[in-house]
């Protein structure tokens, strides 16, 4: 299926690895020009000659923290007449709020909610003027299902859904679409980190110890971050225009509710 992307311009943010990483591949299989970011340069420019060798896509690096203003600046710079943007960055620790003070909050606010948010207003007036544009939002499932111990996360990523949830329908009638992305769990380097420290506990080995966790969910299985780009691509489609303001959830079906 054409998704109608070819020569479009992307950035997708924290994208040396993981989930950032499975949206920039899928996007460039499309023939889309993507510009990435990370703050390890090594990793970085190891994902990208990845993707051109896969795919033959023009693929630009900006090394840079994309939660800061120095980051965002320089991934904007690069990357002139943005049609799609894939807003991603890593949540805040978890921990019990009664140890959280102000700046553990702004810096959780900063990171998950106000980046995102300043790096549409960067890009949707363009998009506007162009009749065309594609944000996606790599946020978590805890947006619908909250996780008691990530507080900070579900405040935050929460705060930006609400924000979204408006203005993605101010700018649908310029053929721009403003969505979510929420994953659950999915095999990246976090998920195998974590079950690696339990494993250690447990005596299980990793593949184990990542299917014991998967046991309770619907399929059984973590998520490929393969599938999760796919679902990206999906979104950013010339033919998705009618989807707006809206949060896909990715989690094999653990999440039980009729609406989703």
């Amino acid at each position: 299926m054409d998704m109608g992307l070819r020569g479009k311009t992307a950035l997708v943010c924290a994208a040396s690895k993981g989930l950032g990483k499975a949206c920039a591949m899928a996007l460039a299989r499309e023939g889309v020009n993507v510009t990435i970011t990370a703050r390890g340069v090594d990793v970085l420019e190891a994902t990208a000659a990845e993707i051109r060798a896969a795919t033959g896509a023009r693929v630009v690096t900006v090394v840079g923290d994309i939660t800061t203003e120095a980051g965002r600046a320089a991934a904007l710079a690069a990357t002139p007449d943005i049609d799609i943007l894939v807003n991603n960055a890593g949540g805040p620790p978890p921990g019990d709020f009664r140890d959280w003070e102000r700046d553990d909050w702004i810096k959780a606010v900063d990171a998950n909610m106000l980046t995102p948010i300043f790096l549409i207003k960067a890009v949707v007036d363009g998009m506007i003027a162009r009749k065309f544009g594609r944000i996606v939002n790599i946020t978590s499932a805890s947006v619908k299902s909250p996780i008691a111990a990530l507080g900070m996360s579900n405040g935050a990523r929460a705060g930006l859904t609400g924000f979204v949830a408006g203005l993605a329908r101010q700018v649908a009638r310029h053929n721009v679409t403003i969505n979510g992305l929420l994953p659950g769990p999915f095999l990246t380097d976090r998920l195998r980190g974590t079950s690696a420290a339990m494993a250690g506990k447990t005596g299980r080995s990793l593949d184990d110890e990542i299917a014991f966790r998967m046991k309770d969910t619907p399929t059984g299985r973590a998520g490929d971050p393969a599938e999760f780009g796919d679902a990206c691509v999906f979104l950013c489609a010339a033919s998705s225009s009618y989807i707006v303001g809206q949060n896909l959830l990715l989690d094999g079906g653990a999440f039980n509710s009729m609406l989703g």
